[in-house]
C-alpha cells in the first residue's frame, strides 16, 4: 500500500510538473506571438535619426507595448515609397518640407504626425577655413533634390553669397532664381549623399544634417549653420490612413513626453534644433 501511495504521489507530481511546463511553453508562445504582432519597422537613412529611432524613440515604445526594429535606406527616395507600399510602419528621415513636395509628386498618401530634434544643414569645407575665404569662381556642391536645393540656396542667401529673385516661393526656389551672385560662384547639383565626399572636389558643399552626421562632421566644424524654421525639422512620418491608429497615438504620446525630452538631453542628439513647441 505503501508503495502504491508513493507511485501515485510520484504520478501526481509529475503531472503537476508536466502541466507547469506546458503552460510556460504556451505562455512563452504567446509572449513571441504579441512580441511579433506589436514589431513595426522604421524606414531611416544614413545618418542620426535611425540611431535616435533605435535608441531613444524605441525603448520608449517598448514601454507602450511595441518593439522598433529599423530598416536603412541610402537615398530619400525608397524610404517614402516603401511606407506608402506598406513595406514599412513609419519612416524618420525627412523635414516636412521635403514630405509634402515628395508626396504630392509621387502622388503618396503620408502624414506626419509628430517632430523630433533636427540637425540642421550646414557648410562644410575641405579647403578654407572661413566663408570670408571664398574666391570668385569657387564650385559649390548643393543637393539635387527641389526641397534640400531651395533650402541650400536660403542657406546661401543668409550669409549674403546670394541674393534670390524677389517674390518668389524660397521653398521652392531654384538655381534659375539667383538673382545676383557677385562671387560668380559655380553651382554643381548632386545626390545628397555624395556631399560629404564632395568636398574634396568643390571648396565649399551644403550638407544635410542626415549625411554630415554619417560623415562624422561635427556641426562646431561647419562654416555656416542654417536656422531651421518649421518646416525644416524631422518628421516621423505613416501612412495616412494609419494616423489615427494605436501606433501611431503611442508614437505621438512618445514624442510630445518629458520623458523624450529628458532622453533627448542625455543623448548624443542634446544639440540638435529642438521643434518649437518644446519651449
Amino acid at each position: 500500500m505503501k508503495q502504491m501511495k508513493t507511485n501515485k504521489i510520484i504520478i501526481g507530481i509529475l503531472a503537476i510538473i508536466t502541466g507547469i511546463s506546458s503552460f510556460a511553453v504556451w505562455q512563452n508562445n504567446q509572449v513571441q506571438l504579441a512580441r511579433a504582432a506589436a514589431t513595426k519597422t522604421i524606414g531611416v537613412a544614413p545618418g542620426p535619426y535611425g540611431e535616435m529611432a533605435q535608441d531613444v524613440i524605441g525603448p520608449l515604445l517598448k514601454k507602450k507595448g511595441y518593439i522598433v526594429k529599423t530598416k536603412e535606406f541610402n537615398d530619400y527616395v525608397q524610404p517614402n515609397k516603401a511606407l506608402n507600399s506598406g513595406n514599412i510602419d513609419a519612416n524618420l528621415f525627412q523635414h516636412t518640407a521635403y514630405l509634402k513636395t515628395f508626396s504630392k509628386a509621387n502622388h503618396l498618401h503620408l502624414t506626419a504626425i509628430g517632430k523630433t530634434p533636427t540637425l540642421g544643414m550646414g557648410i562644410y569645407s575641405s579647403k578654407i577655413k572661413s566663408l570670408k575665404s571664398l574666391k570668385s569662381g569657387d564650385t559649390v556642391a548643393l543637393a539635387n533634390d527641389p526641397s534640400n536645393l531651395a533650402r541650400s540656396l536660403q542657406l546661401l542667401q543668409a550669409n549674403h553669397l546670394i541674393t534670390l529673385k524677389a517674390n518668389i516661393d524660397v521653398a521652392k526656389a531654384s538655381i534659375s532664381d539667383v538673382a545676383k551672385n557677385p562671387k560668380n560662384l559655380k553651382f554643381k547639383t548632386l545626390d545628397a549623399a555624395q556631399l560629404p565626399t564632395a568636398r574634396n572636389t568643390v571648396t565649399i558643399s551644403l550638407i544635410p544634417g542626415n549625411y554630415s552626421w554619417n560623415a562624422k562632421l561635427k556641426p562646431s566644424s561647419a562654416l555656416a549653420l542654417e536656422k531651421l524654421s518649421e518646416d525644416y525639422k524631422e518628421v516621423f512620418v505613416v501612412r495616412t490612413k494609419d494616423k489615427n491608429s494605436k501606433f501611431a497615438k503611442a508614437v505621438q504620446s512618445v514624442l510630445n513626453s518629458q520623458a523624450f525630452k529628458k532622453a533627448i538631453q542625455k543623448s548624443d542628439f542634446k544639440d540638435f534644433e529642438k521643434p518649437n513647441n518644446w519651449k
